[in-house]
């Protein structure tokens, strides 16, 4: 599986560009960033959490809703999710006139839940992520379409729309540097990136605390881990899956990891230098630039990625006091 071709990519792109927004990038270049970014040749960063609902999710919802037949519109949506695939999936079908089920952990960011329902979606509550993903398959098994976090062909396609927008803005850029928690954002970027440019560099990034594409990478085969550990729960998918598995690992050359405390500082940096609430995950590119990657981006130019920021003032305050 080696995911859609650069004609599908660009076909998808203009599908749904009157609705998306082709975030912007910025040169991370201003001098108050010196001492504070590896020694390389420059950095970049997309501003996807600019994105509708704010963040790359909004993509591949869209996609998704948008190539629902006649009946399954008639029957409704249902997705799991722990904010920004939820928020994605009740904005596109509000658009579209389709009822949406959403169904989240009890641990949800109460402004997450807030901005679902406001968009007119049903949300109910569930111990943990497990069981909000056993409601939404109870859901679908009962006739609503399954708009999965992750492990569908819109997902990635819309994902890949995100990559090619990014390579064609800045494409002098050598090494991309993005975020992995199911696997739908970096296996779609790095396919429409490596079909634009077949000589850069796509590094993943996950937490050590739910690194199952990590682990999936070394057993050669999608695996499921025992527990997720992270404050990044935009990246707290338990399991890799066949399709996204697939397609990152044609296209991803290699995955670093990144604890809560390179995240939280991560988070601390964009506050001070751009005055962007970052949530964890949205942070994550940055912690490894700064981390884990410093001393092995020499020369190149990097692409960093800011993918949202579906954060409530309560939650990030709760998250800083620890660091």
């Amino acid at each position: 599986m080696t995911g859609p071709s650069l004609d599908e990519i660009i076909a998808a792109k203009a599908e749904v560009q009157a609705d998306l927004i082709e975030t912007p990038v910025l040169p991370l270049t201003a001098a108050r960033w010196d001492g504070v970014l590896p020694q390389c040749a420059g950095v970049t960063v997309k501003l996807e959490l600019f994105q509708q609902t704010g963040a790359f999710k909004a993509r591949g919802a869209l996609l998704g809703i948008r190539r629902l037949t006649a009946d399954q519109r008639a029957a409704g949506v249902v997705a799991a999710s722990g904010g920004n695939h939820a928020l994605g999936v009740s904005w596109a079908a509000r658009a579209a006139g389709v009822d949406a089920l959403i169904t989240m952990p009890k641990a949800t960011d109460p402004a997450r839940i807030a901005g679902c329902e406001a968009l007119g979606a049903t949300v109910t509550l569930h111990d943990d992520m497990a069981a909000a993903f056993a409601a939404m398959n109870a859901a679908a098994e009962s006739g609503r379409s399954l708009m999965h976090p992750f492990e569908a062909e819109h997902m990635v396609l819309g994902a890949a729309t995100c990559g090619y927008e990014y390579a064609r803005q800045v494409p002098q850029i050598q090494t991309y540097v993005i975020p992995i928690g199911g696997g739908g954002m970096i296996s779609g970027m790095a396919c429409a990136i490596k079909q634009m440019n077949p000589d850069a560099r796509v590094i993943g990034v996950e937490p050590f605390g739910a690194d199952s594409m990590s682990q999936s990478f070394v057993a050669g085969e999608p695996v499921r881990i025992e527990k997720v550990t992270t404050i990044a729960d935009s990246l707290g998918a338990p399991l890799a899956m066949p399709l996204t598995y697939g397609v990152a690992r044609a296209h991803v050359d290699r995955i670093v990891k990144i604890d809560d405390r390179e995240m939280l500082a991560a988070m601390d940096i964009y506050q001070n230098l751009l005055r962007i609430t970052a949530e964890p995950a949205c942070a994550a590119s940055l912690a490894a630039i700064v981390g884990p990657l410093k001393d092995d981006l020499a020369g190149q130019h990097v692409g960093i990625i800011a993918c949202g920021s579906n954060i409530s003032l309560t939650r990030y305050a709760e998250l800083m006091s620890a660091l």
